[in-house]
């Protein structure tokens, strides 16, 4: 039997970077398998020098409860200590502002991901969505369940969007979920996140391929009702 690891990511900020270069802070739309897979390395107390393949190898779903949005921090940077008197660079970091977020892992051991759970719960070290500014949030461990990653999301009835972000949407709401492809699957595209290394000196990530399965559909009784163009980006973002 399969089983899965379900996490909440949920906060007033998260970043995931994936194709950050240089000043440029990068964030994805969605949390990256880098990111939780260091999640749990840090909760398990692994230094970046130590191997995470095996946590790395895991499938991966992600069910996207709020979207949120696109928030640009610019940021100086001075090595004062050094040099007073040298110019400050500027950095422009990107975040997405409330965001939440289900992640789903799957692994063919329901103890290995209890002890996740476990390690996420009592973390050796602290943990954040990406980077530290951006802390998890209090209720990180929704709990292990007995169904693959994107059944586990399906199956899952909560919606952790916010009150004003239901009160804003229609009455059916469909939620995204993105999911690791099979092989050779019609659709994928590939991401660049899943870690070799975390090493400081020698960052280095691999690919995989992802797919979005079709929405999951909700009913949400605080939301309003809407006529329906049958256009999903008009309904889903003009009309909310």
């Amino acid at each position: 039997m399969t089983h899965s690891l379900l996490l909440l990511l949920k906060g007033p900020l998260q970043s995931w970077g994936d194709e950050s270069r240089f000043k440029t802070r990068a964030t994805a739309t969605t949390p990256t398998k880098s990111g939780v897979v260091g999640l749990i390395a840090a909760a398990q107390g692994r230094r970046r020098t130590d191997p995470v393949e095996d946590l790395a190898a895991l499938s991966m779903a992600v069910r996207v409860d709020q979207s949120g949005s696109l928030l640009r921090d610019y940021q100086t940077a001075q090595r004062w200590q050094k040099d007073p008197k040298a110019s400050a660079q500027l950095v422009t970091r990107y975040f997405l502002s409330d965001a939440a977020f289900v992640v789903a892992l799957e692994a063919d051991s329901r103890g290995l991901l209890e002890g996740f759970a476990t390690a996420l719960r009592n973390p050796a070290f602290p943990l954040f969505m990406g980077r530290r500014s951006c802390p998890v949030h209090p209720g990180l461990v929704i709990g292990v369940v007995d169904a693959p990653a994107e059944e586990a999301l399906r199956g899952h009835s909560t919606w952790y969007a916010s009150e004003a972000h239901k009160a804003e949407c229609p009455t059916t709401v469909s939620l995204a979920i993105y999911r690791d492809a099979q092989p050779n699957e019609p659709g994928a595209v590939p991401r660049q996140d899943v870690p070799v290394s975390f090493n400081p000196e020698h960052r280095k990530y691999g690919w995989r391929d992802v797919v979005r399965a079709d929405d999951l559909e909700m009913d949400n009784p605080d939301g309003r009702a809407m006529e329906s163009h049958g256009d999903i980006f008009f309904d889903t973002v003009v009309r909310a």
